[in-house]
């Protein structure tokens, strides 16, 4: 039996004297020990916050997000381990595929959000907003990495997965984490944990973990830290209501098991490709990790002629999935995670058959290569109702295991009411191939879920499936499903950010933000920029350009070339009635010429222009008016080399300012440049491996 020690303060401490035994969830024989009594959570607290947190607030984003690729790619490569410790869970190799390699691909996810986030400690979030008649004040938002900690409480039924999908934000955010698994399956998450201390990629304190009861973990936060919890809403509201979390007003996201549903549309009839995707996707969310997952399908809403057919057709699907050892190779469904589980479920299975009763049962199918009596086996069971909508416990009372309950509909409003009677749910799908029948379900169940997934033949081939939360996505629901959210791509930043207005001169602005803002200084540059390697490229610097007079030649030509023959170029004869005055200049020509005018011919620094972030044609441009462009470094964002052989490049935007005669703008653009490093030499390596 392996005891567990704790990673704390950048040691292993043993662990404590009465370490309690985790047993294999199929052959009842521990598998390791976990006492965290002799933990000193104090200092873990001041670890993180005095060592770690500092550590990553000096990161910038392109930093950190370096950092998540290449912990993911160590991690990867020594993934066999870590399904080999998710076997004693009872998950089988495709159960355990989602905890490791989708908990893995969550960090790459993440890391890959650095293309879209500033060179910076921190973030701009937003656009200015201009605060007075002269423009010398103007305001702003910054979001800095609070000075905090993250602690996150998770669940036993993902430990790597719900582990990686809460770090990977926080310390993307830059603000450290204490890890505290659920005792019962903790041996998975401190297997990882061991490889990532060892693999000396994230810095000293970035990361602790707690194997074993902490009871007075939240005994130690404060309003710098954020805590999150994944488990039952019982448990996540006794949590909530800690009186230092309400004392301190210290974030909390609860993300708690619930009622989730799936809904055969009405046009979904047996013998449609959606008919079978519904059986397909009710019989996955039954034996996936044998339905111990927060998303997993509790009630499936039917109309009541399929009802029978339905049943047939699951039954049909799951007399093909052989259960047992999930080592053993033609097994598809493994075990509950331990025999308190077990009785969990009936517990919860006989409080439904209060009012329910069993449409589709198995009493003790053959097991292969496993044992009734010693493992944590839970046989698939389908619920009914005849009036679900006049039911209580079927919307209330969840088995977090392989059941589920078929209920009939009339009309595809009493499904929604029927989602609704969960009250608030992570997440439901419906399938369907009318698009109105989905338009009308999504906007109408959507007040009640975190996620929907609208499943028909067109996506099926390519969708991840009801019980798949996605890292670009929110993963959270309202009311019984906690309130909160999790990942969803850069949204989840803002847990771990402080929210802060600035108001100032521009130039102020500017200099904080690292952006150019509306109104800041435009120091005019000796040198054209096009002739500057990203190092000397300096935000607010500025080239004006020689000027042009606009013919109708210049217009006639461009049309010609374009093809854009649009009527208040070519024909002033049909402008009667028109904003404009006479034949006026495309808007492309006016961006095309301004290009011509901003660009420096000669080879140098500049390897590319790739494009456009925003454009605006703000005023008419007709002939005989003379324009000019201002070329201004609005932001700049270093690169990393993507292989040893290539150049060290950064991104530099550039504000296209075309004026008239007048000074007034009539069109503006940011392009995007990208421009060669004066210095080759970078710990930003091959592969984006951070030194």
């Amino acid at each position: 039996m392996r005891l567990l020690d704790n990673y704390i303060a950048g040691q292993w401490i043993p662990a404590g004297p009465s370490p309690t035994p985790l047993l294999d969830a199929v052959t009842g024989v521990p598998v390791a020990g976990a006492d965290a009594s002799n933990v000193d959570l104090a200092r873990a607290f001041d670890h993180a916050r005095g060592c770690g947190n500092p550590a990553l607030r000096r990161m910038t984003f392109q930093e950190r997000g370096l950092m998540l690729k290449a912990l993911a790619l160590h991690l990867m490569g020594k993934k066999e381990e870590f399904y080999t410790w998710s076997s004693h869970t009872g998950a089988t190799r495709s159960d355990a595929w989602i905890d490791v390699e989708g908990g893995i691909g969550t960090l790459f996810a993440f890391a890959s959000l650095r293309k879209q986030l500033p060179d910076l400690p921190y973030l701009i979030d937003g656009d200015p907003a201009l605060l007075s008649r002269e423009g010398t004040f103007i305001g702003h938002h910054i979001g800095v990495p609070k000075r905090g900690v993250a602690v996150h409480i998770n669940a036993y039924n993902f430990p790597i997965w719900g582990m990686l999908e809460k770090i990977s934000v926080n310390l993307l955010a830059g603000v450290p984490a204490i890890v505290k698994p659920a005792t019962l399956t903790s041996y998975v998450a401190h297997a990882m944990v061991k490889e990532i201390v060892a693999s000396g990629i994230l810095p000293e304190g970035a990361l602790q973990l707690v194997c074993g009861g902490a009871r007075d973990i939240l005994d130690h936060v404060g309003f710098e830290d954020v805590v999150t919890f994944t488990g039952s809403a019982e448990t996540g509201l006794k949590l909530k209501s800690h009186p230092r979390v309400l004392s301190e007003n210290v974030p909390f996201n609860l993300e708690a098991d619930s009622l989730n549903s799936l809904v055969l549309g009405p046009d979904a009839k047996p013998g449609t490709p959606e008919f079978d995707l519904f059986i397909k996707e009710l019989r996955k969310e039954m034996t996936i990790k044998c339905g111990q997952r927060c998303t997993a399908v509790r009630r499936a809403m039917v109309p009541a002629d399929c009802v029978e057919a339905v049943r047939d057709a699951l039954k049909g699907q799951l007399d093909r999935t052989p259960m047992g050892n999930p080592t053993h190779e033609k097994v598809r469904m493994g075990a509950l995670a331990g025999l308190d589980q077990r009785m969990e479920v009936q517990r919860a299975v006989a409080e439904l058959e209060q009012e329910a009763e069993t449409l589709l049962s198995y009493e003790s199918p053959a097991l292969l290569d496993a044992d009734w009596g010693t493992g944590a086996f839970y046989a698939p069971r389908l619920l009914t109702h005849p009036r679900p909508l006049d039911a209580v416990k079927i919307h209330e009372v969840e088995p977090f295991g392989p059941v589920s309950s078929l209920l009939p509909y009339d009309r595809i409003e009493d499904a929604i009411a029927m989602t609704h009677m969960g009250k608030g749910s992570l997440c439901c799908s419906i399938v369907t191939a009318k698009s109105a029948i989905a338009r009308q379900f999504v906007v109408e169940a959507a007040t009640h879920h975190g996620r929907i997934l609208v499943l028909n033949a067109a996506c099926a081939k390519e969708s991840t499936g009801h019980g798949s939360p996605m890292p670009q996505l929110v993963h959270g629901g309202p009311g019984r499903a906690g309130g909160g959210e999790e990942m969803g791509g850069l949204r989840g930043l803002g847990h771990y950010l402080q929210r802060t207005a600035i108001q100032g001169h521009p130039d102020m602005v500017t200099e904080i933000t690292q952006r150019h803002q509306p109104g800041a200084s435009r120091p005019e540059s000796a040198v054209h920029p096009f002739r500057l390697h990203f190092e000397d490229q300096q935000i607010g610097m500025t080239f004006t350009t020689h000027r042009h007079t606009v013919t109708e030649a210049d217009i006639v030509n461009f049309a010609n070339v374009s093809g854009d023959h649009f009527y208040a170029h070519v024909d002033e004869t049909s402008l009667e009635g028109t904003i404009f005055e006479g034949r006026v200049a495309h808007g492309y020509w006016v961006l095309s010429k301004a290009a011509g005018m901003f660009v420096a011919p000669h080879k140098g620094p500049v390897l590319l222009n790739y494009g456009l972030e925003s454009c605006r044609f703000t005023k008419p441009v007709y002939p005989g008016m003379t324009i000019g462009v201002k070329l201004t470094v609005e932001e700049k964002v270093q690169q990393e080399k993507r292989s040893a052989d290539d150049i060290l490049k950064g991104i530099v935007k550039f504000k296209v300012d075309v004026t008239d005669g007048s000074g007034e703008t009539v069109a503006i653009a940011t392009i995007l440049t990208m421009v060669a490093n004066k210095n080759q030499d970078s710990d930003l390596g091959a592969g984006g491996e951070a030194a």
